[in-house]
């Protein structure tokens, strides 16, 4: 998929202060495990910076994705060994949520911001 300058993205539907908020999920960023998250909506710009306890991270790509297109590397950037172990862990997380191929989700892929 091509990717857009901020300026040719949607409108963000979200602050990016929301976009990493769970817990183990906080924990697997600043372990460096966890390198993107996907969302249902689009929650940070290219070149924002996400503050995770006091660790700053930059969002380097941000492009929209089905579920279907999911392959084990896009679950290891989301600190899971699979897509079948990251499906249940949103799945658990999000009771009654369909799984469906076609189901378009935002990427949000970032790194630590290296002074």
């Amino acid at each position: 998929m091509a990717e857009l300058p901020n300026n040719e993205l949607p409108p963000k539907t979200c602050s990016i202060e929301k976009l990493v908020t769970n817990k183990k999920d906080v924990a697997k960023v600043l372990d460096g495990s966890k390198t993107a998250t996907r969302r249902n909506g689009r929650y940070a710009d290219i070149g924002e910076v996400m503050v995770l306890e006091g660790s700053k991270f930059v969002v380097e790509r941000v492009y929209a994705q089905t579920l279907g297109e999911l392959t084990d590397e896009h679950a290891r950037q989301e600190g899971y060994g699979s897509v079948e172990e990251y499906k249940q862990s949103i799945l658990k997380f999000h009771p009654g949520m369909p799984w469906l191929p076609q189901m378009s989700v935002w990427v949000h892929e970032f790194a630590p911001v290296v002074n």
